[in-house]
């Protein structure tokens, strides 16, 4: 394919690769076969569970505060954040079909990183939201009123899309002439940037800065919060009122503590160094995260629990009088 078939958005790249060829997880039919039904099932998972979430939540007015509209809006980015990736992943599996179009690979790094960079951004916005709710409870209605945390929301959307157009550009601006084929199941950044025949000594600088700055930023701004948090709980004298305190909380550390664990693996690392090894933590990364997140939060949960009990048994009650 000529340059002159490409957009003129994309032309800047002077790329002559019309696709690219993602790596299969396994070459092995068995463990292919294997794969497509674990992945498939953590999908449905991962769906069912968050759309449950944002369902129960609009529902359940009790529900109806900051941290919920944040956990709303956390549950709508692993909607999107998984199907980003696991439909592709499944058609490598179930048809070996690693082909994707040049388009097609920048938009699948472009809303993937799109995603997890407002997660970032989100999951520190929550923690903001527990130190206030711990730390000064009477002021929790004034200080995280909805006029507050609709732009704290909105803040977090808005940075992940700035972050991933920025590293997007720099990207675009890379020559692309072969070799084609990516140490990865899905096009990230990195494995991209090992492709390109252009000097990627910027694209490097700006992977391991850019997320090395707002990643360890976001960081520990959730941290700060979780220290005062702490200091707060060790003030409480009763055990049983420092274990009810600190388990309001211990739902988001959790999310915090494998988001931030996987994330840091994958990306502050040189592109030298990558290997096809990372996929192996990418598919937690990319996969097994979005559904751990409703898990956790409904397990732990009263709230959560309650309401959806709630709403179970209305639905019950209500098939009961039709019939």
């Amino acid at each position: 394919m000529e340059m002159k078939d490409y957009p003129s958005f994309f032309s800047s790249n002077h790329s002559n690769i019309p696709e690219f060829i993602l790596s299969s997880i396994s070459s092995i039919y068995e463990v292919q076969l294997l794969l497509f039904m674990t992945i498939t099932t953590v999908y449905v998972i991962t769906i069912f569970g968050n759309v449950l979430i944002i369902l129960v939540i609009q529902v359940d007015t009790r529900l109806h505060t900051s941290m919920y509209f944040f956990l709303t809006n956390l549950s709508f980015m692993d909607v999107f954040y998984a199907s980003v990736t696991i439909p592709k992943l499944l058609d490598i599996l179930v048809n070996d079909n690693r082909s994707i179009p040049f388009y097609g690979c920048i938009l699948q790094m472009y809303f993937f990183h799109v995603l997890a960079s407002s997660e970032m951004f989100l999951l520190a916005g929550m923690a903001y939201d527990r130190y206030v709710a711990i730390c000064n409870p009477l002021r929790y209605s004034i200080l995280m009123r909805r006029a507050v945390t609709l732009p704290l929301g909105a803040c977090a959307w808005l940075g992940g899309f700035t972050h991933s157009t920025f590293h997007t550009a720099f990207l675009l601006q890379l020559h692309f002439c072969g070799p084609n084929k990516m140490d990865n199941f899905f096009c990230d950044a990195t494995p991209l940037i090992k492709l390109s025949c252009s000097d990627t000594t910027i694209d490097d600088i700006l992977l391991i800065t850019t997320p090395g700055i707002l990643g360890p930023s976001c960081f520990m701004l959730t941290l700060g919060s979780y220290g005062y948090i702490v200091r707060n709980i060790l003030n409480i004298k009763s055990k049983e009122g420092r274990y009810k305190t600190f388990s309001t909380c211990a739902s988001h550390l959790i999310v915090v503590s494998v988001f931030y664990g996987t994330a840091t693996i994958v990306y502050i690392q040189p592109t030298s160094v990558y290997s096809s090894a990372n996929q192996f933590i990418t598919i937690f990364y990319a996969v097994i995260t979005p559904m751990l997140n409703p898990i956790i939060y409904t397990l732990r949960n009263k709230e959560v629990k309650g309401a959806m009990q709630r709403l179970f048994l209305q639905q019950r009650k209500n098939i009961v009088t039709v019939f």
